[in-house]
């Protein structure tokens, strides 16, 4: 569903994510949040709501679902193994991976956190726990 926001944009809700379009909608984001969910999922239902109101609010992030029962590869890959889980991706980083449902203001409150880390720090200290394994490991 695409609508106009006030400023004139695009306003994108919620993207259903598969294994065959993650890349391009999640892999190719600035700024992901990922909700793994089920139909079945008593807390997946009351979040879910949550979830919509937020993408709407936030127009500039892509809001992607993955429905574990119809992606189980998917749930795999990324250590799934309660629902819901909400992962925060920036630059292809994952900053915040939690299972359980957030009330909204929580989601608001990720959502101000996210935007403010520094991803050039980031990257630079996964840089440097990649160099001081090679190094142990070449000392092993």
């Amino acid at each position: 569903m695409v609508d106009a926001r006030s400023d004139g944009g695009p306003c994108v809700a919620t993207v259903e994510v598969t294994t065959e379009n993650f890349d391009s909608v999640v892999g190719d984001a600035d700024f992901a949040l990922v909700d793994f969910w089920a139909s079945w999922c008593g807390p997946c239902r009351m979040f879910g709501p949550i979830y919509e109101r937020a993408s709407e609010k936030h127009g500039d992030l892509v809001f992607a679902k993955v429905d574990t029962e119809a992606q189980p590869e998917l749930a795999q890959a990324f250590g799934i193994t309660s629902i819901p889980t909400l992962m925060v991706i920036r630059d292809k980083v994952i900053l915040y991976a939690q299972p359980g449902a957030l009330p909204e203001t929580s989601l608001e409150k990720l959502i101000s956190q996210a935007r403010e880390v520094d991803m050039a720090d980031v990257k630079a200290e996964m840089s440097a726990k990649q160099t001081e394994e090679a190094a142990a490991d070449a000392d092993a």
